[in-house]
């Protein structure tokens, strides 16, 4: 009596184990193909305006504990600390004022330029360190010079936020030393404000799940990052180097636009869905499309399905613009890779796999002279 009595128990305490642990933060993928538990883990802080007045600001700690707090109003000298999903790296960030960045910038002594951090602080954080552009305390070091990102911050990692937060106040610290930091849109920003998850991690969707509401409205107009993102530029010059996420190409040049006129569009739509763009005009419906800039990969693959632009027609591009180089991010290569006898540029590489292998990762531009940088600074010449 007393074993069946025991295994009864034990048979109840299994059930209501998991059942807790659900409750926790474990999430299903629905697929049974690709069944996943996801946990939560270090996010946040999740910064949301509500229409009364009061701000609503969302946390969770590495252990997966969400702490939500509202604030009728939010204190003069509010502040907040910031660490990746497992409590490292931690950095204080103050709100700032928001403004567009210029589309056109003249060239400081020194440009960093890297790609895709794709939710990876830790590799961000390494490249940036030994490269002299934070210094140990995760603060600005690099002076009057400027730092630009070539998008894609969203999706595959587990420190989104943290990404977008750690950019945020360089950009401020930056301009006290007369110094600039530029984000780019890429398109999986594009992708995720539109709620298309696809590539995005399980403790992203988890969060929004227990929190009620789609992962997008975290980014919202009416959050701190969204305004911040808002105001965000898709195309921008520095010097004679034109940045783009992903590339321009001969259907993009006819359209015979400029770069504010880019910029204003891209952010018009930014928080639509796929159908509400494509509604909007059929100018924003071409520059959310394959050809627009945060998709076109013909600068740097040949294949006939990418149309790839020619040399003349590329040179036609330059000269529109009155710049000598294109730098792009978005395809992925083994190292930092050039095309069109070096006029184009393409920075992005697998951050995670190019760190562990000391590869390639980024690009320095110092008195006009591009170098190959890795973790440990410059590698060789461009």
């Amino acid at each position: 009596m007393s074993t069946r009595f025991l295994r009864l128990f034990l048979s109840t305490l299994v059930l209501v184990l998991i059942s807790s642990g659900i409750q926790a933060g474990t999430y299903h993928s629905g697929d049974k193909k690709k069944e996943k538990k996801e946990k939560l883990s270090g996010d946040g802080p999740y910064i949301l305006y509500q229409a009364d007045g009061s701000t609503r600001v969302i946390n969770v700690n590495k252990k997966g504990r969400i702490t939500d707090k509202t604030y009728a109003t939010l204190p003069k000298d509010f502040s907040f600390r910031v660490t990746d999903h497992e409590g490292r790296y931690p950095f204080d960030v103050k709100l700032h004022p928001l403004k567009r960045p210029e589309w056109q910038y003249t060239r400081p002594e020194k440009v960093f330029v890297m790609s895709d951090p794709h939710g990876r602080l830790d590799c961000v954080i390494s490249l940036l360190q030994g490269n002299g552009v934070i210094n140990d305390n995760y603060q600005w070091n690099f002076g009057s010079n400027h730092l630009v990102i070539i998008g894609d911050i969203f999706d595959r990692g587990k420190d989104v936020l943290q990404i977008f937060w750690l950019f945020y106040k360089l950009e401020d610290e930056a301009a006290k030393t007369g110094g600039h930091v530029s984000f780019l849109l890429g398109n999986h920003e594009a992708l995720v404000l539109s709620n298309d998850l696809r590539y995005t991690k399980d403790k992203y969707k988890l969060l929004a799940e227990k929190l009620g509401v789609e992962y997008p409205s975290l980014f919202g107009t009416n959050t701190e990052l969204g305004r911040w993102l808002a105001t965000r530029n898709t195309m921008q010059i520095i010097g004679t180097d034109l940045y783009v996420h992903a590339g321009l190409g001969k259907l993009f040049y006819d359209k015979d636009l400029n770069i504010p006129t880019v910029n204003e569009e891209m952010s018009r739509a930014l928080f639509m869905s796929k159908k509400e763009r494509k509604a909007l005009s059929p100018l924003t419906d071409f520059l959310y499309g394959n050809d627009g800039p945060i998709w076109y990969r013909g600068l740097v693959r040949e294949d006939p399905k990418y149309k790839p632009l020619v040399q003349d027609s590329l040179q036609m591009m330059l000269d529109r613009y009155m710049v000598k180089h294109i730098l792009v991010g978005h395809t992925i290569f083994k190292d930092i890779s050039t095309f069109y006898n070096g006029k184009v540029i393409a920075v992005n590489v697998d951050n995670k796999e190019n760190r562990k292998k000391k590869r390639g990762r980024a690009v320095l531009i110092d008195n006009g002279v591009y170098y190959v940088v890795g973790d440990d600074g410059v590698q060789r010449k461009l």
